[in-house]
Formats: structure tokens, sequence, C-alpha cells
């Protein structure tokens, strides 16, 4: 299968450090995304992605000298075939630089299938790069399941084109979808100091209100932040976001519970935890209820945190508790009783004692003159997400002291 690949990227193979033959170092998630099963309005444009090229940009947030890509079918209900991929650095839109192309390998093997619930991790290949650099993944695709495995919230132009054209330096005439596909994770190889920031979220840190292709949600702006601090640029950060997402049940994406082990503890190198999800669960309890079905009270939310706490902990993760921001004037959420709800589980967090360190994200972003609101310099405008310039601010008031050097894991 070696053969079938592009000449001009059959060198970058050579580059593949022989297994036990790392320099002194470590691996560490540079970016990632939470898969779901894609909506039917959020599947790729017709005729889909058989027998085509989806190249996707994703934003790493810290650099090293070699990369590893993780594609996923966890949604999926048949075979998903890769015929051939590449990682390169993004030259802007569907554009890469040419000669940062690099093939990517599959157990030597240009070609893989990943089964119905798998995931499928590369080999590594070389490629220096720093953080805020952004890396084109592009890939082939033989056969796609019908359930597409996915992350809808990408904020992030990504390009299709006809046929197998992974080694392509342009892609014009593409068609553009503002989606993320079956890609996991891109892994950098780094020094051993190295550790991550997971954040795990709903729509709010998954960025519903910044703006396409800026990477200005929340915690890219800390990443930023984390980056220029000499203490803490050795610090890489997740965003575990899912638009809509619950913590208690499921509903768009798998709820904060079930991918947990997936999302969070499955990375190498994991340090800290920031959760910053509850607002789903709050806001549709009351129509829930109306419903007759299950609704999530504050005691059910605060016993679901309690449960991350202590399997974070377990594994050495420092886990720090973000506060639920207001959201009055969201009319399908806010009553008296899910902003009952919210104060007590707010109460909770911050002087609960069981979270290792609070981030007051309410206090930060809420009205003076009206508490159960966001104030005007956050509010996105619809009164529950937040607006670009919203995003940095609440990211500009965390402590970077709370992710100081530690011995690594």
């Amino acid at each position: 299968m070696m053969s079938r690949l592009p000449a001009a990227i059959l060198c970058s193979l050579a580059l593949l450090s022989p297994l036990g033959a790392q320099p002194a170092g470590r691996w560490i998630g540079t970016w990632a995304s939470s898969q779901q099963l894609t909506e039917p309005h959020n599947l790729p444009p017709a005729p889909g992605l058989a027998d085509r090229t989806l190249r996707q940009v994703v934003r790493a947030s810290l650099g090293g000298s070699q990369v590893r890509v993780t594609f996923s079918n966890a949604f999926g209900d048949a075979p998903l075939v890769i015929t051939a991929a590449t990682v390169a650095l993004s030259a802007g839109d569907a554009a890469v630089r040419p000669e940062s192309v690099r093939a990517l390998t599959f157990n030597r093997s240009a070609s893989a299938t990943v089964q119905p619930g798998a995931s499928l991790l590369s080999d590594p290949v070389a490629l220096e790069f720093t953080a805020d650099t952004r890396l084109a993944i592009t890939a082939s695709f033989a056969a796609v399941p019908g359930g597409l495995t996915g992350h809808p919230g990408s904020r992030t132009t990504s390009f299709i084109a006809a046929g197998n054209v992974v080694a392509a330096t342009d892609l014009p005439g593409a068609a553009k979808t503002d989606h993320w596909y079956c890609l996991t994770s891109a892994e950098v190889w780094t020094g051993p100091a190295a550790a991550t920031l997971v954040v795990l979220g709903d729509s709010i840190t998954d960025g519903r209100g910044s703006t396409t292709n800026q990477q200005n949600r929340w915690p890219d702006v800390l990443s930023r932040r984390l980056q220029a601090n000499p203490a803490t640029a050795q610090v890489s950060v997740l965003n575990q976001g899912i638009g809509g997402n619950r913590v208690l049940r499921g509903g768009i994406g798998p709820s904060a519970l079930a991918r947990f082990d997936r999302d969070v503890l499955a990375y190498p190198g994991v340090r800290w935890l920031v959760i910053l999800e509850g607002v789903n669960d709050l806001g549709t309890a009351v129509a829930a209820r109306a419903k007759g079905e299950p609704a999530a009270s504050a005691q059910d939310l605060i016993d679901a945190y309690a449960q991350m706490i202590h399997r974070a902990q377990a594994h050495g993760i420092r886990v720090y508790g973000a506060t639920i921001m207001p959201f009055g004037g969201f009319a399908s959420y806010f009553t008296p009783e899910s902003e009952a709800a919210r104060q007590e589980v707010n109460h909770w967090i911050r002087h609960g004692g069981a979270f290792d360190a609070v981030i007051d994200f309410d206090a930060i972003a809420r009205d003076p003159a009206d508490p159960t609101r966001l104030s005007a310099a956050t509010d996105g405008g619809d009164h529950l997400h937040l607006s670009a310039a919203g995003y940095q601010l609440i990211a500009e008031a965390i402590d970077l002291s709370l992710f100081a050097p530690a011995p690594a894991r």
C-alpha cells in the first residue's frame, strides 16, 4: 500500500521515528474535539464524504517536534475506510505549505479501516511547529458510515474535494462546511514538563457566539495567555465542549458523565480539568417535568460533579469548578425555579470544598444591576451565550497560577 502514496510525500515516511527510539519527552494532546453522532442537518454537503477528500484545520495549543492524529468512528454503524491521509501546516483556507506535507500512516500502512465504535491513532511523523499554529489534517475516504461521527460546532471551515487529493497544496473549488468529521485529536511529542488542561463543557465552551475561523473561544484565549506566560508555556488546552450538552442525560451528544472517560481520562498528561457545564440540565428541567420526563435538580447536578471530581482526582488530576453564568432573559430556560437551582449549584461550587479551586465566571459575567442576567459586556445577544468580547473577558480573568508547574505524572 505504501507505493500508492504520491511521490511528493513518500519521503516523509523516512521521518517516522522508529518505535522505542524517541528522544526524551512525552506525548501531549495539542488539540481535541468531543465526538457525537452528527445530526442530519449537520451532515456534509452532497454527495457526502465517500470517494472524496476532506481537509480540516485545527489550532495547536502546544508545539512539538512530532505529531500523530486520531480518527474516530465512535458512532458509526459501518466501517470507516481511510484510503490516505496527510498532515501539514495550513497556509490559510484550503491551502497548505508544500514543504510541510507529511503522509500519515497507520501501523505503517497508508490506508486503514476503522470499525464501528472504534478509533484509530496514526503513526507519528516529524513536523515541527509552535503553539497557535494551524494544522491541516487531510483524509480521503473510500467508505463512510451512515451514522457519521463528528463535531458540528467547529467554528472552523473544512474543505471537501472529489477523489484522493490528500497531497494537494490547495483545493480550489472545494465544497465548504463549518463542521469537523471523524477527527478526534492531534498529539505532539514535546518536553517532559508539558501537561494538559481539559475543559469539559457545553456550547459556551464550544464557542457559540465566537467568530468562525478566528479561534477566539474562551479556551483559545486562555491557551494564548498560558503560552505567553513563561511559567505555564508548557500547558496545552483541550476543548471538550459540545453545544447543547448536558451533564446528566444525553441529548445533543453523550452526557458529560457518559463521555468522561473518553474526553478526559483517556488523554495523556492531563493535570487539570475545568468543568463548566450544567446550564442545559437546569434550563430544561421545567420543560422536562411538564412532559413527564426525568428532570435534573440542583442536587442531581451536585452529585454528578462529585462523581467527576472523585474520578479525576483518582488519576492525579486537579479539578476546578466554574460557576454557571446567568441566563435571565433566555425565555425557554429562565424561571424562578431554574434560577434558584443555579444559585444552589453555584453556592456548592464556591463553598462545598469538593473542587480543588473555583473559577467564578458568574461573578465576572453577570450584570451588577441584575445578577440574573449577563452584563452588556459579555452578552452575545441571546442572554445565554457570550459574545467574542465576553469570552475574551472571562478568559482574561482566570488566575494563571492555577496552572503553575507541578511534578509530571
